[in-house]
């Protein structure tokens, strides 16, 4: 019934705001965040349309880190959507989003690929240009059969059209997020790649700096890395999230509604939000 990760066609997504909040409710989740990368304008109307349907929005964001030349993405909830420092900070970090993409579109004009950028932009209704775009003119083109595997061949370290770019600091990210009276959260943590010395350094660094949640439960984690990542969440004290990283149909690791329940080991990071918990009880 709650889902705290999710995109529309304000970053990446297939389904406009309020088209996503359609398709949550249909789904059965009574609280849902939406989590659009580096930018808040969605929310307003995804929370216009959440009110209509008798549901309850968590105002969130996705943004993007680069942490020892490592990539990761911290999911802040409960934002003040109008918080000129996290406006200024989103804004800056959409600027670098386009000056990647140019470079990505080069990368892949190098390998034959033609057009990439034009192609891109199609999809980017909101102009926010993220590798998922690349990825569907790639499968529209014919340079592979669907999204995942796109990024098997292309996009990724080693591979046409990947770009190393540096987003924000992890400072600067929990900032933002704190100063809009957010709460951040380690978005989809078994997806990085860190190694155990550097995770270790990377969950201290987060908790030093203020991360108080991780995500337990994620589209993209198995049931064995879940379980894992709850022992993280115990051990660091954080408070455990849940998202499905909903895209959109035929591009997102789940459905919408079909996540497992948090740990029972865990606490939830919504445990002190009345309206949520007078939803979800």
């Amino acid at each position: 019934m709650i889902d705290l990760h999710s995109h529309s066609t304000i970053s990446d997504g297939l389904l406009t705001p309020s088209g996503l909040v359609k398709h949550a409710h249909s789904k059965g989740i009574k609280v849902l965040s939406l989590t659009d990368h580096d930018d808040v304008e969605g929310l307003t109307e995804a929370a216009s349309e959440a009110k209509l349907l008798g549901m309850h929005l968590v105002h969130g964001v996705e943004i993007s880190v680069t942490w020892k030349r490592d990539t990761i993405h911290i999911v802040g909830l409960n934002v003040d959507s109008q918080n000129k420092t996290l406006l200024q900070g989103l804004a800056s970090i959409r600027q670098g989003r386009f000056e990647r993409a140019k470079q990505m579109a080069h990368s892949l004009d190098q390998v034959g690929i033609k057009g990439s950028l034009e192609g891109a932009l199609k999809y980017a209704k909101s102009g926010i240009l993220g590798r998922t775009h690349f990825a569907r003119f790639l499968v529209e083109t014919g340079h592979a059969k669907d999204v995942k595997t796109v990024f098997k061949n292309y996009l990724v370290k080693g591979k046409p059209g990947f770009i190393e770019h540096t987003w924000t600091s992890l400072e600067n990210a929990l900032s933002w997020i704190h100063t809009s009276g957010g709460i951040a959260a380690i978005a989809h943590p078994a997806r990085y790649d860190l190694g155990k010395n550097n995770l270790l350094a990377f969950l201290n660094e987060f908790k030093e700096l203020g991360g108080q949640g991780i995500e337990v439960i994620s589209g993209s984690h198995t049931t064995e890395q879940s379980l894992k990542i709850a022992k993280i969440a115990e051990e660091f004290e954080f408070l455990a999230s849940t998202g499905s990283d909903y895209h959109g149909p035929g591009i997102s690791y789940r459905e919408m509604g079909s996540l497992p329940k948090i740990p029972e080991t865990c606490i939830p990071i919504w445990k002190s939000w009345n309206e949520v918990n007078a939803l979800l009880n």
